[in-house]
């Protein structure tokens, strides 16, 4: 007896830890940014040979591609290295290097994607060192490498040499950016920018950016290093640059999301610009290894704080690298990786937000992440889409299953969940349905352990003026009054009357005594 009943507990107590714990969020239609897509960079460097592999973009842009990018960033870059002239660059129409990201940009275009540059420097004889190079090398002498003040009214008639360069080759820019991190002095290609000089430079000179030749073409501000609000800050401030500023941009080396963009965002919502993260590579530290699944979660954290913090576009540094999404061919750092051009999961991982959030307006969620927090363990978004689809985030860094109940603003009536719990194929991305017997506002889904999900819910509007037309006939009117035929009120219905009911209207009856 006391063995079945020893037995007995111990099977409840197993049952009950089994049991899943509940988190519960609640989405409420109260809408944020809306948002533009995601990218990354084609460049130098990782996407050798620069100019001729346009794999990385076939496997990566595109609605029907697995990954679904929609952004790609390109350099506007010198024919310098130092102040030596490539010899191969002579043959370019162009005496600046633009050529190597054409064949790459032509496939995003062609795909319906955006496509926009950014100098790394200005031509060397526009600035105070005379080089492309930023200055702080040997070299140089530490000469700070600025724009030239005398220049200042050169260097936006530069970018429209580029921005026609770049039509005659069939690709129609975006928009162009004014410089790659202005507050970072470095020994390779660069130019330093104070919030001040940029300002005098937007204010004094951006309404020669040819916008009339190149119509729709957009000014994105400086994007340096760690976001700071300063630069972006200093432009919406001024009636005068604010009007040529279309995107306030920037980088998170140092500073995670929800520290200084989120305090950049401030400004720019208020003033109507969109909010772009134009650079970061998560864990590019690492060596001889790909990224763990632990560090690709915490980039999907990065990737749902920058959603929090009014992000619109969201662009990774390089697209080919071990640490980014499209292999390098390099056996050292993983069999995933041995050979060239293989989507790889961190790819995979970014597809969570750029297939189903791009083109998505961000809803209010609760719980909501302390302002203080960075990577906190589990983490939530929700987004509208068309006014059709609900799209609930919810990662867990956690080795905790959970139970999330969800509390809806709308009547979903069908579902799926992408589901990504690890860095083997077979693991990322399974797409699995979601039963819903009757159009509901609440619903249970799970949310394994260690896990990224995006909840995919079609939005029924008839579920939503059906239950409208019950709770209208739940409420029916009332009589709160009775008057006789001369308007006089009545303490008791009797004979010829009028009822006034609750809902304003009133009706002749006839009542006995």
């Amino acid at each position: 007896m006391k063995r079945l009943l020893l037995s007995s507990i111990l099977g409840l107590a197993m049952a009950t830890t089994a049991q899943a714990a509940t988190v519960t969020v609640t989405v409420k239609d109260t809408r944020y940014q809306t948002v533009t897509g995601f990218g990354a960079a084609c460049c130098d460097g990782a996407m050798c040979p620069f100019g001729t592999d346009t794999n990385p973009v076939k496997l990566l842009y595109g609605p029907t591609s697995k990954i679904g990018l929609n952004i790609m960033r390109m350099e506007i870059s010198p024919n310098f290295v130092g102040d030596v002239v490539v010899p191969e660059w002579n043959n370019y129409d162009t005496p600046y290097d633009w050529k190597g990201s054409l064949p790459s940009a032509k496939i995003v275009k062609q795909r319906g994607g955006i496509v926009f540059g950014t100098p790394w420097s200005p031509p060397g004889e526009y600035k105070t060192n005379g080089s492309a190079q930023g200055g702080n090398a040997d070299d140089q002498g530490n000469i700070r490498a600025e724009l030239r003040e005398d220049c200042y009214g050169k260097f936006f008639p530069w970018l429209n040499t580029f921005l026609a360069y770049m039509k005659k080759n069939g690709v129609n820019v975006d928009a162009v950016s004014i410089q790659n991190e202005p507050d970072w002095w470095v020994n390779y290609s660069g130019c330093l920018y104070t919030p001040e000089q940029q300002l005098k430079l937007v204010k004094e000179n951006a309404h020669m950016l040819d916008r009339e030749t190149y119509p729709g073409v957009r000014l994105i501000s400086a994007e340096p290093l760690g976001f700071d609000p300063k630069y972006s800050n200093k432009l919406l401030n001024d009636t005068t640059a604010r009007k040529y500023i279309d995107i306030i941009a920037g980088h998170l080396y140092g500073h995670p999301p929800l520290g200084n963009m989120r305090s950049a965002n401030t400004a720019a919502s208020k003033y109507g610009k969109e909010v772009w993260m134009t650079e970061h590579s998560v864990s590019d530290n690492i060596q001889n290894r790909l990224p763990t699944w632990h560090e690709q979660l915490l980039f999907a954290e990065e990737l749902n704080e920058c959603m929090l913090s009014g992000c619109t576009g969201y662009i990774y540094w390089y697209m080919r690298a071990h640490w980014a999404f499209v292999s390098t061919g390099e056996a050292k750092y993983g069999a995933e990786n041995k050979v060239k051009n293989r989507l790889l999961p961190r790819a995979f991982v970014m597809s969570h937000f750029s297939k189903y959030v791009t083109g998505s307006t961000r809803l209010a969620t609760t719980p909501t992440m302390n302002p203080n927090t960075q990577e906190a363990p589990k983490e939530y978004s929700a987004y509208v889409k068309d006014d059709t689809t609900l799209i609930v985030m919810a990662i867990d860094t956690t080795k905790t299953a959970y139970d999330m109940k969800l509390k809806l603003p709308f009547y979903v009536k069908s579902g799926k969940h992408i589901l990504s719990t690890g860095n083997e194929t077979d693991s990322l991305c399974q797409e699995r349905p979601i039963t819903i017997d009757m159009p509901t506002k609440e619903l249970v889904v799970k949310m394994p352990a260690r896990s990224l999900n995006t909840y995919i819910f079609t939005i029924d509007p008839g579920a939503a003026a059906i239950n409208e037309v019950a709770e209208k006939q739940e409420k029916k009117a009332t009589v709160v009054a009775y008057y006789d035929l001369h308007g006089r009120r009545l303490d008791s219905p009797r004979g010829l009357c009028v009822e006034r009911m609750s809902d304003g209207s009133s009706k002749v009856v006839y009542m006995k005594d």
